[in-house]
């Protein structure tokens, strides 16, 4: 069990989202060739202290949520709880709301769609709620000139049509502002809030306040908005653009090391290696197949081998190099890059590679479907390989992403 924490994050992620004219739920959408949901909950692990996440999917999409948010976790996966969502935003939240763990006492609610929120904005929040142990939303001022109209734009759904309607004044902004998420509030007090709710609200800092409790604003950010319409869509593929080389081209850097350990058979460059000692290690100890894998990880933003596998996973006891290629080969398809070429430098001072150079890059090159180049030297009798303690392998990674 992790250290308990004190904060939990609610991240709602049941929305249809039929604005965006996608097949899927909005927050499985793909943005920049990753779901909406996965950008979202980049900027959530990125808070400075740990926090419980609850993912609130679709139930349609619960498994596809919980295989999302724990590949995102990585290392942290433990702090992820996943819970089907309910028929409206509010059911949804008083979903997570069910799952908090005991130490929590500040919780804050996120919606999905607003993917881009920085990671700061979630720690301000949580200060503030600590701080005031109120209600807190983020806001910014309204520029917009805002106009009162008829009451007789809304059809029977309550959809809202403006043409042709009349104006019946100008608001003043000057007491407007335009709230955002995360919302904060005391556990003890949200809870309360809801279990009185006699109705649907927009936001629960809405909610909140209808219960009597108190809300007050902290400054919002501009990368918080909502992606709801296409154009949204487009424009947070925008504000990504400048993360990304150009044209989607990015490189990644991988280095692996591993100790020799006479008691197991050799499997470098995923084949073995007959009368050679073998390399110690929780897997198999292939150093060549493991900087592959950090090189793509890196390349495509996607964490490392240690966040994405670990050592703590038993059934990754003694496996072999090409179980970790080919998951990562596939996290890579999913989140949209197409892989461009690996190159590999491995350093030791045996075996030698040179025999069977061409046998390691076909068997590697299949695995990874683009062009593997191997090649070896010695560090002239220098560090650790050139003692004969172990391999150490560096390699390289261009991949593409998709536009």
């Amino acid at each position: 069990m992790p250290v308990q924490p004190t904060v939990a994050v609610i991240v709602v992620a049941a929305g249809s989202g039929t604005r965006l004219g996608r097949p899927e739920p909005k927050a499985f959408a793909p943005l920049a060739g990753r779901p909406i949901l996965a950008h979202a909950l980049d900027r959530v692990f990125g808070m400075s202290e740990p926090a419980q996440v609850i993912v609130v999917a679709p139930a349609s999409h619960h498994a596809v949520g919980a295989e999302l948010a724990t590949s995102i976790a990585g290392a942290a996966a433990e702090y992820v709880t996943v819970v089907a969502g309910g028929a409206s935003r509010q059911a949804s939240v008083a979903a997570g709301l069910a799952a908090l763990w005991p130490s929590v006492d500040t919780v804050l609610v996120h919606d999905a769609a607003r993917a881009l929120t920085p990671s700061e904005q979630f720690d301000l929040v949580v200060r503030r709620v600590t701080e005031s142990r109120g209600g807190v939303t983020p806001a910014l001022p309204v520029t917009d000139t805002i106009k009162r109209v008829g009451p007789d734009i809304a059809d029977s759904a309550g959809a809202l049509h403006v043409t042709d309607a009349a104006v019946r004044g100008t608001v003043d902004r000057s007491e407007l502002v335009a709230v955002q998420t995360p919302q904060g509030f005391p556990r003890a007090a949200l809870l309360d809030a809801y279990a009185a709710a006699a109705e649907e609200y927009t936001d629960d800092a809405a909610l909140f306040a209808a219960a009597g409790g108190p809300v007050r604003t902290v400054a919002g950010a501009a990368d918080a908005f909502k992606i709801t319409t296409p154009w949204d869509l487009r424009r947070a593929e925008q504000e990504l653009a400048p993360d990304a080389a150009p044209h989607g081209v990015r490189t990644g850097l991988g280095i692996d090391v591993h100790a020799f350990d006479a008691a197991t058979p050799l499997w470098l460059g995923g084949v073995h290696w007959p009368g050679e000692p073998g390399l110690a290690g929780h897997s198999d100890g292939d150093a060549l197949s493991h900087a592959i894998c950090d090189a793509l990880l890196g390349a495509a933003g996607l964490g490392d081998i240690g966040s994405r596998f670990g050592t703590a996973d038993p059934q990754l006891e003694n496996a072999r190099g090409d179980v970790f290629l080919t998951a990562t080969v596939a996290l890579l398809r999913d989140a949209g890059f197409s892989i461009g070429n690996v190159a590999v430098q491995v350093i030791a001072n045996h075996p030698k590679l040179g025999p069977r150079r061409h046998e390691v890059e076909a068997h590697l090159s299949g695995i990874v479907g683009a062009p593997v180049s191997v090649a070896a030297t010695t560090s002239d009798h220098l560090g650790f390989t050139g003692r004969g303690e172990g391999i150490a392998a560096i390699a390289t990674a261009l991949v593409q992403q998709a536009t």
